[in-house]
């Protein structure tokens, strides 16, 4: 699919049980607080997680345990949820995270950046999406069921850009040139968080760098070349997204005076995660107002496809507090989560230390970082974000996993029954 979703869906009151046929499928880092000379490589150990723990010598550290075995990283107690989130980062980002913090809660009580983002998110992102009844796909499960959801979609594919990703984006440099900054630095993977981004900076007047794997770049020709056209500069790196993640975060070091980085979603040293999921958070809101209209009540249960997690985070995080609104969120199971190629992150994760935050992961038994895969380029992070980690051990979220099959055919099912192309990473929720 060229574009993003819907990227959720939404099942409305007449459906209260949802199958769990899927419960089957289910599953069944270090950090441095360095000093300026050595920043360059703190921030590829931050950035990479540890490629070597024989390698850490060089820091001032302190004492966690990860994976039955002694780990060194300087932790900050901020920006938890539960034990996960915090900032696992080189001394010197510190002062630069904390000035982000403090200016992301000072716009935030600005009634002019608040006017000018409500302006930009009417007037040039075209929210609010439609909340759109899919009648023929709600038809076709009751067929085979017998009963069945009425199923909801939020399409968030009509924001201008075709993804949900603009909104993150143009707050993100909004707040950049509110701060200052010249340059907004950014990492992608499926593209469209590079293409929302370099049209937000062409909207606000800054210039943009966006990392992307080499890999992705090749499976996304189309996207590079949109990037380009809105005046960006696109940096190939190795590898695909993760790497492009680590390369972004270096670039971004590199030049902390004028540079901003703009997180693609809900992962990072904090306030990263929760800046992500405030400006996503538009989603639910209108979700909420929208579902009162049609039929006067909350859904029953929202699903959203996860990966590293903003739009499930900003589609779930206004309902987080309705005890009968269930949260189910669906992972990429690529080729089985027996295969070793997929982006399960919590069903088949361990907690660990990824880019600056604790959350689950996907890593060996040496605590490294091993590749995510699934078909759908936007679902491959080997980390998802701390708040998810915590839904899911706190079981207030629900999360399964669908392989690149099941996804396929959902997408195919979308198509033919409602004429809708889905992107193949809200097909997994779809499926």
């Amino acid at each position: 699919a060229c574009n993003y979703p819907p990227s959720t869906f939404l099942m409305s009151p007449s459906w209260k049980n949802l199958s769990h046929e899927k419960q089957s499928r289910k599953s069944c880092y270090t950090t441095i607080r360095a000093s300026s000379t050595k920043l360059a490589n703190a921030s590829t150990k931050l950035a990479n997680g540890v490629a070597s723990p024989t390698h850490l010598t060089d820091f001032t550290l302190t004492e966690t345990r990860n994976r039955n075995r002694t780990q060194t990283q300087t932790q900050i107690q901020t920006g938890r949820f539960g034990k996960y989130g915090g900032k696992y980062v080189p001394e010197l980002l510190i002062s630069c995270l904390s000035r982000l913090e403090d200016e992301f809660y000072k716009a935030l009580d600005d009634p002019k950046f608040k006017e000018e983002l409500a302006e930009g998110l009417r007037d040039y992102v075209g929210r609010e999406t439609p909340l759109y009844y899919a009648e023929r796909l709600t038809e076709y499960y009751k067929d085979i069921n017998e009963r069945g959801p009425e199923i909801y979609l939020k399409r968030e594919d009509l924001n201008y850009g075709g993804s949900h990703n603009i909104n993150n984006a143009l707050a993100q440099s909004m707040l950049a040139k509110r701060m200052g900054c010249t340059t907004v630095v950014t990492a992608t993977g499926a593209g469209q968080h590079g293409v929302a981004t370099a049209a937000a900076c062409a909207k606000v007047g800054l210039q943009c760098t966006v990392i992307m794997g080499q890999a992705d770049i090749e499976r996304r020709p189309s996207a590079v070349g949109l990037i380009k056209l809105l005046g960006a500069q696109v940096k190939p790196t190795e590898g695909s997204f993760k790497e492009a993640s680590s390369e972004a975060i270096r670039e971004w070091v590199g030049s902390l005076e004028t540079s901003y980085y703009s997180p693609a979603s809900v992962i990072g040293p904090h306030p990263c995660p929760m800046m992500v999921r405030e400006f996503q958070s538009v989603i639910g809101k209108e979700v909420r107002r929208q579902a009162m209209v049609k039929w006067g009540g909350l859904p029953d249960v929202l699903v959203a496809c996860v990966g590293c997690g903003s739009n499930a985070m900003g589609l779930f995080h206004e309902f987080r507090d309705d005890e009968g609104v269930r949260l189910v969120g669906v992972e990429a199971a690529g080729c089985g989560l027996w295969s070793g190629r997929h982006s399960a992150t919590l069903a088949k994760g361990d907690v660990g230390v990824y880019q600056g935050t604790m959350s689950y992961l996907l890593q060996d038994d040496e605590g490294q970082i091993q590749h995510a895969h699934s078909i759908a380029t936007g679902l491959e992070c080997p980390g998802v974000g701390p708040e998810l980690s915590y839904l899911k051990d706190s079981k207030r979220a629900e999360f399964y996993t669908v392989t690149d099959e099941e996804a396929i055919d959902a997408y195919k099912r979308l198509c033919r029954l409602e004429g809708i192309f889905p992107a193949l990473e809200a097909s997994h929720a779809l499926a």
